[in-house]
């Protein structure tokens, strides 16, 4: 156990947003000590690793957003940084593929969000060039999207952490330290007590719950969807090159499943999207009476059931049929047989959900005193990372004035 240890700064979180975070701080004051403090084993464990492993371009987001902001500049950023320090990564471009009539109405509004967001050379192709591109897959036209890519993000994590100790000897990295109070300037954890100047909180999955213990008063709640996925069998990888996204349904909160070639050229298929009984519930079976009971006494959380039903219930379905699985699937790759897919793993997302029931699908991070919480980072805030932590950093050059 280590007692009034103190450190400049203490970053709650060792996933891609934490870390990011305090490479950036360090890296603009080198002489700071930085203590960041992580739950878990290995660094991006929970949603910095096992998300889809996408450098996302910026194609969907509002424009203006932060997300369409921060995932633009902060992908080009991103890959720079991982030409520089050597982690695995391909910018090898997305074709999102319209499969009916409906979907193929809605690719030239896509389009142009994809414009205003500052992508260049995305086009319209059509039946020939898919198939020159994905041969397998099989829609009446689609979108090319050049600057989508795939990449290593535990790789990420693990290399901002060694950039940040060979910054400063000083600054450390504690792992399996969980976090059981805070006080302000002091944190109380399984392996000691630590102050600091000033608390960055980076909790993800549990950033509201690091909210209320730093007495913020708070219009949001954590709630957790599991996403399942499915694997390409070894025979059958050839049938996607590189990434092949559905054309997004306006009703749905989430994306829909899709095809991935993965870093370690494995090739994915999902996910769906089912409400998970425990937080860091990868599992059917998993469950955390705490919790269940936070979300579904939560009353937005119904308001968000009741809207979306159809789409839950599709889902669940999905979650317990390979074939009903396979049949989505089988939209964009009609040639997909089920002895070609096996069970993969599964993610969990963080959905922030108002207390008028809406999502919250924005960044959020909010000062309190002299520390800093992210209160909301969805998707893409693993390629936005190195940008997030821009806006971190120029909070914190502020509240230390």
């Amino acid at each position: 156990m280590q007692n009034n240890s103190f450190f400049d700064v203490i970053i709650v979180g060792g996933g891609l947003v934490g870390l990011a975070s305090a490479y950036k701080i360090q890296k603009e004051f080198p002489n700071k000590s930085i203590l960041i403090l992580e739950k878990e084993k290995d660094l991006a464990f929970h949603q910095s690793g096992r998300n889809s492993g996408v450098l996302h371009s910026g194609l969907y987001y509002k424009p203006g957003s932060y997300r369409a902001k921060n995932c633009v500049s902060g992908r080009e950023e991103l890959v720079r940084y991982s030409k520089e320090n050597k982690i695995d990564h391909d910018v090898c471009g997305k074709i999102v593929i319209a499969v009916n009539k409906e979907e193929e109405k809605r690719l030239p509004n896509l389009l142009e969000t994809g414009k205003k967001n500052g992508l260049d050379n995305l086009r319209i192709i059509n039946k020939k060039e898919i198939l020159e591109l994905e041969p397998y897959a099989e829609g009446l036209s689609a979108i090319w999207v050049p600057q989508t890519g795939i990449i290593d993000y535990v790789g990420v994590a693990n290399s901002f952490a060694k950039n940040i100790l060979k910054i400063n000897s000083r600054s450390k990295v504690l792992k399996e330290c969980e976090l059981l109070d805070c006080k302000q300037t002091k944190v109380f954890t399984n392996k000691g007590i630590f102050s600091a100047a000033n608390i960055i909180f980076c909790g993800g999955l549990f950033s509201d719950r690091l909210a209320k213990k730093d007495d913020i008063k708070l219009d949001l709640k954590i709630v957790s969807f599991r996403g399942e996925y499915y694997e390409l069998k070894e025979k059958s990888k050839h049938k996607v090159r590189n990434l092949i996204y559905p054309v997004p349904n306006p009703e749905f909160p989430f994306l829909g499943v899709h095809f991935t070639r993965m870093i370690d050229g494995s090739v994915e298929c999902g996910p769906n999207a089912v409400f998970t009984f425990k937080r860091e519930g990868y599992s059917k079976g998993d469950f955390s009476f705490k919790d269940t009971f936070d979300a579904l006494s939560y009353f937005p959380t119904w308001k968000l059931f009741f809207k979306h039903w159809k789409f839950g219930l599709n889902e669940m379905k999905r979650s317990y049929s390979k074939r009903i699985f396979l049949n989505q699937l089988k939209r964009i790759i009609p040639s997909l047989e089920i002895d070609e897919i096996k069970p993969g793993r599964s993610g969990v997302r963080a959905m922030s959900l108002g207390t008028d029931g809406e999502i919250i699908d924005d960044f959020r991070i909010v000062n309190q005193g002299k520390n800093i919480h992210v209160l909301n980072a969805p998707s893409p805030a693993a390629t936005a990372c190195l940008s997030i932590g821009n806006e971190i950093l120029n909070r914190y050059k502020k509240i230390i004035i």
